[in-house]
């Protein structure tokens, strides 16, 4: 290659590079890790052409930016690359079957996982397993299942090896389950969670990075060139650093740093002294984002103004005190960190902005973007102007409402759940608004998400259709508005030359295709910073 030479030229039908106002272009060249040029012209940059040039003439096909994924699992995607596949039972007798076989095959008394993405409304009983009946799968080993990252239902030996009775006290934030007899059901909620969680040993080193592998590769496949993974351990970042030096990550991975379970400013203050390592690295692939707060529970707990639709003695759970949340945040901002707060139910969107208020006053002069709202999931029209005039970016996750639509009508009832991710109501008021899916409870790729947000389909039919915006909206809450999040609009989003070379080649114009043939859209080339993931 010489230096006016490109590395990667594609010929294509249509090049979109979602720069406002540019038509399509049908070249585009790459040099190392960058777009070098674009040009209307099909043979425009054919003088880039050398002996090394790989060059893809793709009259049909249709180019894209690489989509983010800006709230999601990854390291959950790749834990459950080992863990029993529970997601392809039908029924709770499958369910256990599954457990029963790898039992079968695991030394006695070790511990079983489960993968998180499931729903219990795709069982057949419409249910989570209980306590008893992961007992009749297995006596000698503690099981742990997993349901999105709210919710665990574990057995009587892991429930015997943490030490939960009857008379354990109850974390606050969180939930010890109990059936209808008031005996102990193996349920834990929340804050709960890390009752039986602290117990379970982690998958060693090397099978932790062929996960982060397999997994990395399944996101790219679907078009998603950086992921946006909202809870991450310390120690999973260590792996995600030990899988970059390896060469198993196939996107990007931007990292929020959990203080799930965290209660107070100097909790926080000991995760951020660890947190210093990492301050500043200028790897391109991986690099951490800012911390990542809980403020709600998930769809059984999440905080609302009104009643359940279940239980009109519930309104969901707080998770912190906004006074002490307020007092961890700052202290995450002192130090030069960005937030991320989870806030789902609408009492939830509404203490949030009241905490990021109160920290924004007492620090004048943080840079744009350094607090974010995780879902706004009710945020209703008072709170989403709101958090615009405060200029609160939010993420929203249709994937995670399509999934779910039925588990929370049961809990809050149709006219809630319609009113669930307005993205319309947010583009309309131009705010910092951009999209994911938040795998395992919503199924991640780049297609589906745009499809869903474009007809409010879920489940159980289209819920808030006038929540619905339209395919070029969809795509931008995905690249420009998704690098904006993360601080990488001049490297990312568009296909400018300069910027990296992150894109996605489709066989066919996904804007030009019926509804229900883009939901299962996927791109034949995923490319990286220059480097097919994809082919």
């Amino acid at each position: 290659m010489t230096d006016h030479g490109a590395d990667l030229l594609i010929r294509a039908g249509a090049v979109h590079t979602l720069v406002p106002g540019q038509a399509p272009q049908r070249a585009l060249a790459v040099r190392g890790d960058r777009i070098a040029a674009v040009s209307a012209d099909p043979h425009g940059l054919d003088h880039l052409v050398t002996g090394k040039t790989e060059v893809h003439d793709l009259p049909g096909a249709t180019v894209l930016p690489a989509f983010d994924d800006t709230h999601t699992h990854l390291i959950l995607a790749g834990l459950g690359a080992h863990d029993v596949p529970v997601h392809r039972a039908r029924n709770i007798p499958e369910f256990l079957d599954l457990i029963r076989q790898r039992a079968a095959v695991t030394p006695e008394g070790e511990w079983i996982r489960t993968t998180t993405n499931w729903q219990e409304l795709n069982l057949a009983e419409r249910r989570m397993p209980t306590a008893a009946e992961l007992d009749t799968a297995t006596d000698r080993h503690p099981v742990l299942v997993k349901r999105g990252g709210h919710n665990d239902v574990v057995n009587s030996c892991a429930l015997r090896l943490a030490g939960i009775t009857e008379e354990t006290p109850v974390p606050p934030g969180g939930v010890i389950g109990r059936g209808a007899d008031g005996k102990l059901d193996g349920r834990l909620i929340d804050n709960a969670m890390g009752l039986v969680e602290r117990l379970v040993p982690q998958p060693d080193r090397a099978q932790r990075i062929e996960g982060l592998r397999a997994a990395s590769a399944e996101y790219a496949a679907t078009g998603i060139g950086t992921v946006r993974d909202c809870m991450v351990r310390p120690v999973d970042y260590e792996i995600l650093r030990a899988a970059r030096e390896a060469g198993a990550l196939h996107v990007r991975v931007r990292a929020l740093i959990s203080a799930l379970g965290l209660t107070s400013a100097a909790e926080v203050e000991d995760l951020l002294d660890t947190m210093e390592q990492w301050r500043g690295t200028s790897d391109p692939l991986l690099s951490a984002w800012g911390v990542k707060f809980g403020l709600d529970g998930g769809l059984e707990a999440g905080a609302t103004e009104e009643p359940y639709a279940c239980d009109h003695s519930f309104s969901g759970t707080l998770i912190w005190n906004p006074d002490a949340l307020a007092d961890a945040v700052e202290a995450v901002v002192r130090r030069g960190w960005r937030v991320g707060t989870h806030a789902y139910g609408d009492r939830a969107v509404r203490v949030l902005l009241d905490v990021y208020e109160r920290v924004l006053e007492r620090n004048p002069g943080l840079p744009a973007g350094s607090l974010v709202m995780e879902h706004g999931g009710l945020a209703g029209p008072e709170q989403r102007a709101r958090a615009v005039a405060l200029g609160i970016p939010v993420t929203i996750q249709q994937p995670l409402l399509h999934d779910t639509a039925e588990v929370e009508e049961g809990f809050w009832g149709p006219e809630r759940v319609a009113r669930l991710f307005p993205a319309r109501g947010w583009v309309d008021l131009g705010a910092k608004v951009s999209a994911g899916s938040d795998f395992p409870v919503g199924r991640f790729g780049a297609m589906r998400s745009v499809w869903g947000m474009t007809t409010r389909q879920t489940v159980i039919g289209v819920k808030g259709p006038e929540h619905a915006i339209s395919y070029g909206e969809a795509l931008t809450l995905h690249t420009a508005q998704a690098a904006g999040l993360t601080g990488e609009i001049h490297l990312r989003g568009t296909l400018t030359p300069g910027r990296w070379a992150d894109l996605t080649v489709w066989d066919r114009d996904p804007g030009q295709v019926p509804d229900e043939v883009r939901r299962d859209l996927l791109p034949t080339h995923t490319v990286v910073g220059g480097a097919f993931v994809t082919r």
